[in-house]
């Protein structure tokens, strides 16, 4: 892979914990990208949808998710991507109850109504066929619409930010990112909270695609899935493994005896401790990174892969570092860990502006 979007960060700056050893930390060189999207999204959540209050997402000192989790982000595409995922953090953190059928179906509503050529025809015949839904008329749209309460049409509209952004950036990726990520929204809404988290590959596959420009030939997304999928178990249970305590106390505050969590999970499999089924994790992190690292200079030079599932492949291994990095140092996961000038300066900034606008 060329890097011209990214930097290396020096290894002697974060710790790893011996979880990724053999995939180092880049970094985009975009400073104030991430932050504006990650901010524009909160300040949009909060007049539509709900106020925030001591939430903490993606932003982090000195490393913020999408910078270091997607390092090769492409010019221009890193705050509409940190607007997007800063909204699927939101989301999976409070999902709503009795919207999310409806939400589904108007999020599949958006993306059929964008399709114009031919290809993308197919595109809407196969959506239609997944989800069954079938909406002919803007009459459809708009009593669907009418049927929502106020905070369900707020995320529709968020919804909607997101895909014309992107789609005026680029309408091609623009459209396999909203296809993955119907698959992801489906996956969520369908998913109760004391049910582990699932779906990230299709809402990772988007992001990644999108950000970096890249298009996986039909013909290779099944052997796309199959390599990536090491990867995408280290990235999941890596999270797993550093949001425990936070899911854990969430869990306790809202009197649920679940918690969605591979710790968790694990601990009652195997009737052990929390101390033991981390051990577990850890371990088995190990051996899903050694794998993706394996298969990731195995398939470099092997002509019979396309270069952009070649460079996919490896863009998701420097995901999994940057996962591991932030998860470790992120004020989310981490209560003592606080935002550096350069962030609070910028909230600083958006509360100014938001109180002009309202004077």
């Amino acid at each position: 892979m060329d890097f011209r979007y990214s930097e290396l960060v020096n290894p002697n700056t974060y710790e790893t914990d011996g979880l990724c050893d053999g995939i180092v930390l880049r970094i985009n060189k975009d400073l104030k990208g991430e932050i504006r999207g990650a901010i524009r999204c909160q300040k949009d959540w909060s007049m539509l949808i709900e106020p925030l209050h001591n939430y903490k997402g993606t932003l982090g000192s000195p490393f913020s998710f999408v910078r270091v989790t997607v390092p090769e982000t492409i010019d221009g595409r890193l705050e509409i991507i940190s607007y997007a995922n800063e909204f699927a953090f939101l989301y999976d953190d409070t999902i709503i109850e009795d919207l999310d059928e409806k939400l589904v179906r108007f999020h599949l509503i958006i993306v059929l109504g964008m399709l114009t050529t031919q290809k993308e025809s197919e595109s809407r015949r196969q959506l239609v066929d997944d989800f069954g839904t079938e909406i002919t008329s803007r009459e459809d749209m708009k009593r669907l619409s009418e049927s929502m309460t106020p905070k369900g049409k707020g995320i529709k509209q968020i919804q909607s930010q997101i895909l014309n952004e992107m789609m005026a950036i680029d309408r091609e990726r623009g459209l396999t990112t909203m296809n993955s990520w119907q698959k992801f929204v489906q996956v969520v809404s369908n998913r109760k909270r004391t049910e582990p988290f699932t779906g990230l590959e299709e809402f990772w596959f988007g992001l990644v695609t999108f950000g970096m420009g890249l298009t996986i030939p039909d013909e290779e997304l099944d052997l796309c899935k199959r390599l990536g999928r090491p990867s995408w178990a280290a990235l999941a249970l890596t999270n797993d493994l550093y949001s425990w305590e936070k899911e854990r106390d969430d869990a306790a505050r809202n009197g649920s005896p679940h918690v969605m969590n591979a710790v968790y999970v694990l601990m009652g499999e195997h009737s052990v401790a929390e101390a033991r089924a981390k051990d577990m994790c850890r371990k088995t992190i190990k051996d899903c990174v050694a794998e993706a690292v394996h298969i990731v200079n195995k398939i470099k030079h092997d002509s019979s892969i396309s270069r952009d599932l070649q460079i996919y492949l490896e863009a998701i291994l420097y995901s999994v570092s940057g996962n591991l990095v932030w998860s470790k140092y992120c004020p989310r996961y981490n209560p003592k860990e606080t935002y550096d000038n350069h962030i609070l300066s910028m909230m600083a900034e958006n509360v100014k502006a938001e109180y002009k606008s309202h004077t």
